[in-house]
């Protein structure tokens, strides 16, 4: 088996105004990790390389995770309503519900039924009034002429999203063919889809693939300064490094006694949300060098 001085490990920056690394959040409440997670990280690196979401992952699943949180950010609530009032009416609303393009084109000033009495909804669904949904009985409003929903009473469905802002992370991804980690560098600066910070809301700024280095996670991470993100422009980096240690959580190979699991090692993205697997992963406080090689980097 290979040791150590065989690996190399890709540096990766993930800064930007607002992150989202989401473990549980479904539906109404979207939550945000306090950092990078392995699964939103390759997933960033697999839309960079261009595979499907069937396409197997191979190598890039094995990779040893880890992330240096130069700058945590702080948690930011967004608060969310969707739906009722009036509001305009989607064009591909009437492309999909040919119920719907008939009100809009047929009758311009729809009464909404009075009772809450259960109704076939679009394709066959039943629905009720009360319930969330897409605009019902369009109309014209006669102020602007645009199309609108004429049913006023639909309740709002009320959400939450989470988000890290002004966040700046190092994640490293070791492996010891350097070939792979060069083709994902290279992904990473000529991407082949659009890429974001766990979510689509959330693009990155500047750089991110910023170096490939010999050694393990903990070992690169010591000799590599904090990310001009974390530290300012005008900042001494040896000051700034003697004065600073970063957490850093660096993923194992084995399970660990009293460390619990995450569910973040991706097996297959999917439409469906993709399958997952477990991993353990150990903190450390990083104690970065005084001699640590600095950056030239696009922030």
């Amino acid at each position: 088996m290979s040791g150590t001085n065989d690996s190399h490990v890709l540096l990766i920056r993930l800064a930007g105004p607002l992150q989202s690394w989401g473990i549980a959040g479904r539906f109404a409440r979207r939550d945000t990790h306090s950092r990078p997670t392995k699964s939103g990280v390759i997933g960033l690196c697999a839309a960079a390389l261009g595979l499907s979401r069937e396409e197997p992952l191979g190598e890039l699943a094995e990779v040893r995770f880890g992330v240096r949180a130069d700058r945590p950010g702080t948690s930011l609530r967004d608060y969310h309503t969707v739906g009722g009032g009036k509001y305009p009416l989607r064009p591909r609303d009437l492309i999909t519900d040919h119920q719907r393009a008939a009100k809009a084109t047929t009758d311009s000033s729809p009464t909404p039924p009075q009772d809450d009495t259960l109704r076939p909804g679009p394709f066959g669904r039943a629905e009720l009034r009360a319930w969330y949904g897409s605009p019902k009985y369009v109309g014209t409003d006669p102020r602007s002429g645009v199309l609108i929903s004429g049913e006023v009473r639909r309740h709002s469905l009320i959400t939450e999203r989470w988000y890290l802002a002004d966040a700046a992370f190092l994640v490293g991804l070791e492996h010891q063919d350097r070939a792979l980690l060069e083709r994902v560098a290279h992904a990473l600066e000529h991407p082949k889809r659009l890429l974001w910070l766990g979510r689509k809301a959330c693009p990155p700024s500047g750089d991110l693939a910023v170096g490939i280095a010999p050694g393990s996670l903990k070992e690169v991470f010591e000799t590599h300064s904090l990310l001009p993100d974390a530290v300012g422009p005008e900042a001494e980096p040896s000051a700034t490094a003697q004065r600073i240690r970063p957490w850093a959580w660096l993923e194992s190979r084995r399970p660990l006694p009293g460390v619990g699991p995450l569910s973040d090692q991706p097996v297959q993205f999917g439409a469906d949300g993709g399958t997952h697997s477990l991993r353990w992963e150990t903190r450390h406080r990083i104690t970065i060098a005084a001699h640590a090689r600095g950056w030239d980097i696009i922030l």
